[in-house]
């Protein structure tokens, strides 16, 4: 009976190692992947890949470029990468370009809406300060330095930060896969340095690039974790064994 307790408080505390990770927003797959279990997709853990891979001297880019870096990435054999994206928040057809400080529109300050993967990750998973609060209160603790800089010192140069999990995080614009509308020569941007989602002009070649991988990367191209598999497996050995030694006796 002694030994069932203990096997089952194994299997429990197994269990429950897998069940805290799947509750988890932003979940470190190892290998510079991170899953987000909300948005079901997965990030590159660097944020500016583009330069940390050799691709792009500073990882800044038109939107052109910047799609065509996503879409020829090969991360661990793995193709089919695109550029962190948004779609109307409300869910609807088209865009609410009107400017908000709430979130309410897609133009505008503090947007939480998971139909915009930028701002999700800035807002939700990594935390990080709106110039302006849903109020329209100015906030000094606002960016990617928490402190309301442009490199954590001061407001003379750009600058990056390691975030959460995140890491190379520029105080900046990024590119979305998205167009403002059909043809029209402008897409949207988030910019981490004020927190914003805006838009402008594709052949800027001024704004960097982020890409993700719809579903869970890991689950595609790992298996469990042996240690949990080899503790589930013996757990079950030894239950069998325990229960022959009993009928055998009786």
């Amino acid at each position: 009976m002694k030994l069932q307790k203990t096997l089952l408080a194994l299997a429990l505390l197994a269990s429950a190692a897998v069940t805290d990770t799947a509750q988890a927003t932003l979940i470190d797959n190892g290998n510079g992947l991170l899953y987000d279990n909300v948005l079901n997709v997965t990030w590159l853990q660097d944020a500016n890949y583009a330069k940390t891979s050799g691709y792009s001297d500073t990882g800044k880019m038109d939107w052109a470029a910047a799609n065509t870096w996503a879409a020829q990435l090969n991360v661990d054999g793995l193709s089919g990468w695109r550029l962190a994206t948004n779609t109307p928040i409300d869910g609807s057809a088209s865009y609410n370009t009107n400017y908000s400080f709430n979130g309410s529109t897609d133009y505008g300050y503090n947007i939480t809406s998971p139909h915009s993967e930028l701002a999700y990750m800035y807002n939700v998973n990594l935390g990080l300060k709106d110039y302006f609060s849903a109020t329209n209160v100015y906030q000094p603790t606002f960016g990617v330095f928490g402190n309301g800089t442009l490199n954590g010192v001061n407001q003379n140069s750009y600058g990056q930060a390691n975030v959460g999990l995140v890491q190379n995080l520029q105080s900046f614009a990024y590119w979305s896969g998205a167009e403002y509308s059909p043809g029209s020569g402008i897409a949207w941007n988030f910019n981490t340095l004020y927190g914003t989602q805006d838009y402008g002009y594709k052949n800027n070649p001024g704004w960097y690039a982020w890409a993700v991988h719809p579903g869970d990367v890991f689950a595609v191209t790992s298996v469990p974790e042996p240690s949990i598999i080899w503790l589930f497996c013996s757990g079950l050995g030894l239950l069998a064994l325990t229960r022959r030694r009993k009928l055998k006796i009786a």
